[in-house]
C-alpha cells in the first residue's frame, strides 16, 4: 500500500482541513494511507509524525486552521535539513509528500524535490498571490470576513461622519484589498501594487466632502507603500526563517496623516488575525476537497513536483518551478473595477 506524507507550512487558511479530510477519505479508496508530519516543515525535520485515519478527520471540513498544525519553520536554513527530511520520510516508508502552503512552503518543496522527494505541492494562503491558480484554499473565507467588517464599519462610518480605514493582510498582492473593498463598498481602495500618496487620499475624501458624503470607509493593504515614506511600513524589523519581515501599521500610519489634515474623525481597525480564524466558506470546503483529491491522484498517475491549481472550472497539475517563478499581482483591468464604481 502506498503511503503518502502530508503537511502544512506557512499561515494557516480556512480550509487546509478541508483538504486534509479529502486526502485520507479518497486515499483510503484507493488504498493509500496518510502520515502527518506536525507543524509544517519542522515535522520532517524533526520527526514529529502521527498517522491518519478516517475517523481523525469525521467533520474536520468545517473547522478553520490545521489540525496537523503549521510553522514558518525553514529546513534549509538548518544544518544538513535536507538530508534529515529524506532521513525522515525513508524511515517511514513514505512514497510521496503532499506540502500544502504557500510560495516558502512550496519552495522548500520544489527544492527537495530537486533531491529526489516525489511531491505534490497544494496553494494555500488568504493572499491568493500564488501564480497559475485562480484561487488558493483560504481567500474566499478571508474575504468573506474583509466584507462584513467593511460593511459594519460603513454603518459607524455614516452616523459618526467619520473616516474610518480597514487594514487587511495580502503582503506584496492586493487581492483581498481589492475584492474586499468592491464587495464592500469601499470608498478609497489601496493596493500594494502601486504607491500611494496621502496627498492622493486626502483629496479623495474632501471630494466626497464637497460632493455632501461627509463620512468615507478605506482599506488598505498592509503591504502598500506610502510615497511619503521609503518602502514598507513594518509591525518589527526582525525577519522570519524565510526573510520575511512582518508587515504591519500602515492603516495607523495613514490614519495618522489625515487626523493631521481633516476636521472630521478618522479611526483605524485592523483585522489582523481575524482574517485567517474561523470555519472555511463552501467555496473553500468545495476548492480544498478538489484538490487534496487532484493532489491524490497526480501522485499516483506519476506527476511529481507540480502543484494543484484552479484554472477555470478544471484543477491542472502545475509545474512547481513555474508557479513559484513570479508573483501575483492584482491584473490592471480588474484594479479598475474600483474606478468605475466610484
Amino acid at each position: 500500500m502506498p503511503r503518502a506524507g502530508i503537511l502544512s507550512g506557512g499561515g494557516d487558511s480556512p480550509g487546509i482541513n478541508a483538504a486534509i479530510r479529502a486526502i485520507v477519505r479518497y486515499g483510503a479508496q484507493r488504498e493509500v494511507s496518510v502520515l502527518a508530519f506536525l507543524e509544517g516543515w519542522k515535522g520532517p525535520l524533526e520527526d514529529l509524525a502521527r498517522p491518519l485515519r478516517l475517523e481523525d478527520v469525521q467533520g474536520i471540513h468545517r473547522i478553520g486552521g490545521t489540525i496537523i498544525g503549521t510553522s514558518r519553520t525553514n529546513p534549509l536554513k538548518v544544518e544538513g535539513g535536507a538530508e534529515r527530511i529524506l532521513a525522515t520520510l525513508k524511515r517511514h516508508g513514505v512514497d510521496f509528500l503532499i506540502a500544502m502552503g504557500g510560495d516558502d512552503t512550496l519552495g522548500v518543496a520544489h527544492r527537495l524535490a530537486s533531491r529526489g522527494v516525489k511531491v505534490v505541492g497544494i496553494p494555500q494562503t488568504i493572499d491568493n498571490d500564488i501564480a497559475t491558480t485562480d484561487y488558493s484554499i483560504g481567500f474566499a473565507s478571508a474575504l468573506e470576513v474583509v466584507t462584513e467588517a467593511l460593511d459594519r464599519l460603513h454603518t459607524t462610518a455614516f452616523s459618526h461622519r467619520r473616516v474610518l480605514i480597514l487594514e487587511v493582510m495580502g503582503r506584496d498582492s492586493g487581492w483581498l484589498s481589492l475584492f474586499g473593498g468592491v464587495a464592500g463598498g469601499a470608498d478609497v481602495i489601496l493596493l500594494p501594487e502601486e504607491v500611494f500618496s496621502v496627498d492622493a487620499v486626502e483629496k479623495r475624501i474632501r471630494e466626497r466632502q464637497g460632493s455632501g458624503r461627509p463620512f468615507c470607509t478605506v482599506i488598505i493593504a498592509e503591504g502598500c507603500r506610502p510615497a511619503e515614506l521609503e518602502g514598507q511600513v513594518l509591525a518589527e524589523s526582525k525577519v522570519d526563517a524565510f526573510g520575511h519581515a512582518r508587515l504591519g501599521g500602515i492603516g495607523q500610519y495613514l490614519a495618522d496623516e489625515l487626523s493631521a489634515r481633516l476636521d472630521v474623525p478618522v479611526r483605524v481597525t485592523n483585522l489582523a488575525y481575524l482574517q485567517r480564524g474561523g470555519s472555511p466558506t463552501s467555496f473553500d470546503r468545495i476548492l480544498a476537497t478538489r484538490f487534496g483529491i487532484a493532489a491524490v491522484d497526480f501522485a499516483l498517475a506519476g506527476k511529481f513536483d507540480v502543484m494543484t491549481a484552479l484554472q477555470g472550472l478544471k484543477v491542472e497539475p502545475v509545474p512547481l518551478e513555474e508557479a513559484l517563478s513570479c508573483r501575483r499581482p492584482v491584473d490592471p483591468w480588474l484594479a479598475n473595477l474600483a474606478d468605475v464604481l466610484d
